[in-house]
């Protein structure tokens, strides 16, 4: 979809858009002549953007917007529609990591990492296909994971919502097909942003609780391979950003858009290998493929789990 559709800007709307990957889309949006109102709950971080948008003379405007409320999606929509009209794409962006075993997760967590994850994409969804559907055009960007194709220990609650997003945006490209609607999924492995701090947050009952708990050797694990994984991270916000302008930009787009090396690499080993060799191989890489160190003691598990900067595998 092009900035100008019959003379007017296309208006986009991106949630979680203050931060990451959401405000680097945005920026780049904004820079391609698309009017766009980046979404988010921080007021700090909507006036960081306001003021940088108006140095640079961007039409990018900020929304204060709790993509698990109703009544601040409704309030966000309707903003949107007064100040410019209807929105023609959708960014679903917003999003947390909770990282923790399933046993121990609690119900009320497991709840609001859906709630976040996959109902608030429904929320906004509905909330402007309607319109779309009306003008016979429109693309609904969904942020998914490389985590919605496969799962590692303790990222059962983030891989579960992600699973959800892929099949759930599966079923929407159908749907809207034939009403001239595309939707995208992008799918990215880690790529560091401020957000992994409040996955950090999100995650830290379960990692500060982690030396006495059953599972300690399964958090070292997952400590050490997701060391690795921060290490060799070489994709940037922008890089997705990028990703996603193609695919809104693109009149027939594919179906997912896979960003980093290390996403790459996983959707071709998990259709390269059986369930069980993908199994051995990641119980292996966190060396969880042999029963726990009995020297384990809680010293060092504190230690070790301390470095701890959050769980993202976005």
């Amino acid at each position: 979809m092009e900035a100008r559709i019959d003379g007017k800007q296309t208006i986009v709307l991106v949630t979680g858009g203050t931060d990451g990957l959401g405000r680097a889309t945005g920026l780049l949006f904004a820079s391609k002549g698309y009017r766009v109102f980046a979404a988010g709950r921080s007021s700090q971080k909507r006036a960081a953007l306001e003021h940088l948008v108006k140095e640079r003379k961007l039409p990018l405007e900020t929304l204060e917007l709790d993509v698990t409320s109703d009544e601040s999606a409704d309030r966000a929509i309707a903003e949107v529609t007064k100040r410019a009209g209807p929105v023609d794409v959708l960014v679903n962006n917003a999003g947390v990591a909770i990282a923790a075993v399933m046993e121990e997760i609690t119900i009320e967590d497991l709840r609001m990492q859906f709630e976040t994850n996959v109902f608030s994409m429904v929320r906004m969804s509905q909330s402007v296909l309607p319109g779309m559907r009306e003008r016979g055009r429109g693309c609904i960007v969904n942020m998914s994971s490389i985590a919605g194709r496969t799962s590692n220990p303790l990222m059962g609650p983030y891989s579960g919502s992600k699973h959800a997003v892929e099949a759930i945006s599966d079923a929407m490209r159908m749907e809207l097909a034939s009403f001239g609607i595309h939707v995208v999924m992008i799918e990215p492995g880690f790529i560091p942003t401020n957000i992994g701090q409040a996955s950090a947050e999100a995650s830290s009952r379960y990692t500060e609780n982690a030396a006495t708990s059953p599972y300690a050797h399964v958090y070292l694990g997952f400590m050490k391979l997701w060391r690795k994984i921060m290490a060799n991270a070489k994709s940037t916000p922008e890089d997705c950003a990028q990703i996603i302008l193609r695919a809104v930009q693109t009149p027939s787009p594919r179906a997912r858009y896979l960003v980093t090396r290390e996403a790459k690499i996983t959707a071709a080993l998990r259709w390269l290998l059986s369930d069980r060799q993908l199994d051995k191989m990641t119980l292996r890489m966190m060396g969880l493929d042999r029963p726990p160190s009995k020297t384990l003691d809680a010293a060092t598990v504190r230690a070790q789990i301390a470095g701890l900067v959050g769980p993202r595998p976005q």
